[in-house]
């Protein structure tokens, strides 16, 4: 729109008649029509500065130099609904980024977003118009973190409509203290983290499946995601090494070839007690290592209120946060504790380097280094016998221990 307004129009003289030429939207045409409108006849002798002042306002009463017309005629006035539909229904197809899945962000503007702003124009909808929903989503208990997100999702919409040239149409100057919007402070975030004593408990309390998704989550720091993805393929380098290259879709039992980030895509080395407990529980499978009787993959959602709830509230550690996550924030933890050496800590947890040191380092690349890291920083939790009778399979008992032969 800036480099439409401000439009005074070409004064020039045809025939009898001065006469004003200047450029005006169309309807569905993305180049403006040149237009010649009469001023006055010549005959009347008006002086330039008279001639201008009618041109001006030939100019400005067509429209020319309207907002309001550009949006109309140009944008077709659309309303925030019609322009996050269509910014989503682009976000996934784009080949720059594009998003994997848009389940939380439609639920965050059906229940909240729409209801506030869904039908306004969006050349209405800036710092005042938004500050309303911002007050209305603290007050019913929101948190920051989760209001921050919510808003962001209404600045990329608004900042997805563009002009012809490429350019936003609206360049919004978004400003939290206008907005009031709330303060994400970090030591307020619930973060918690299981304990070594938790998770030997946790193990030592199931079996099956849910005993190796146990173990499996606390041994690699692998996101729950990933872990129900496992296929015995993975398992390579004699069963040392994990190679994580898929996961399960949030909302669908199916497995997709995209992960989190670009760093998710690893090798994850284990301990050899860990590499022997899989090595029984993989015995004679094939195929998923985690999945339901009809064979397809479960949905974390479902095993967290079907395992990992009910054995916390009976430990009496159920708190908020205190999910699948928080295996990984233990496996975090141990690592540093441990002194892993931190290449290869962010290696193995998915995690972006951030400074040049890390980036020029290819330690990832020596597995012979892995695996004597792997092993000495261990697992720290009890983890489950493995007895290998004479002439049979191996199995495992529910006592703590290395391996040991029957």
């Amino acid at each position: 729109m800036s480099r439409r307004s401000g439009q005074s129009g070409n004064l020039v003289k045809q025939g009898r008649w001065w006469r004003v030429r200047f450029r005006l939207d169309q309807p569905g045409i993305d180049r403006r029509k040149q237009l010649s409108v009469r001023v006055a006849p010549v005959s009347m002798k008006l002086s330039r500065s008279e001639l201008e002042r009618r041109a001006k306002e030939i100019v400005e009463k067509a429209g020319a130099n309207s907002e309001e017309r550009f949006n109309q005629v140009v944008l077709g006035e659309a309303t925030f609904r019609e322009q996050a539909k269509a910014y989503l229904q682009k976000a996934v197809s784009r080949n720059r980024k594009p998003l994997r899945n848009t389940v939380s962000i439609e639920g965050a503007m059906k229940k909240w977003i729409y209801p506030a702003i869904g039908d306004l124009p969006l050349r209405l909808v800036d710092n005042l118009a938004v500050k309303p929903l911002v007050e209305k989503m603290c007050a019913s208990g929101l948190k920051p973190r989760t209001v921050n997100k919510y808003v962001e999702y209404i600045k990329q919409v608004a900042k997805s409509l563009k002009a012809p040239n490429g350019e936003p149409v609206h360049k919004r100057t978004w400003d939290a203290e206008t907005m009031d919007l709330p303060i994400v402070e970090y030591s307020e975030q619930k973060r918690p983290s299981l304990k070594t004593k938790a998770i030997s408990q946790l193990i030592a309390s199931s079996g099956g499946q849910e005993q190796a998704l146990y173990v499996l989550l606390a041994a690699t720091g692998m996101r729950i995601s990933e872990a129900l993805a496992l296929e015995t393929r993975h398992f390579i380098n004699g069963g040392r090494t994990i190679k994580v290259e898929q996961q399960v879709d949030k909302d669908c039992p199916r497995i997709v070839q995209y992960l989190k980030t670009s760093a998710a895509k690893r090798e994850i080395d284990l301990h050899a007690d860990v590499d022997e407990f899989f090595q029984c529980y993989t015995a004679g499978k094939n195929g998923l290592l985690f999945h339901t009787a009809q064979g397809t993959p479960h949905l974390y959602s479902n095993l967290e209120d079907r395992w990992l709830t009910p054995r916390l509230i009976e430990m009496g550690l159920d708190e908020e946060g205190m999910g699948w996550h928080s295996f990984k924030r233990f496996r975090k933890t141990w690592l540093r504790g441990r002194r892993c050496l931190e290449d290869l800590n962010n290696f193995w947890m998915a995690h972006k380097p951030q400074t040049m040191s890390e980036l020029y380092s290819h330690l990832y690349e020596d597995l012979e280094t892995r695996f004597e890291e792997a092993e000495r920083v261990g697992y720290g939790f009890d983890l489950p016998t493995v007895v290998i009778a004479p002439n049979a399979p191996r199995k495992v008992a529910v006592k703590t221990g290395n391996v040991v032969a029957a």
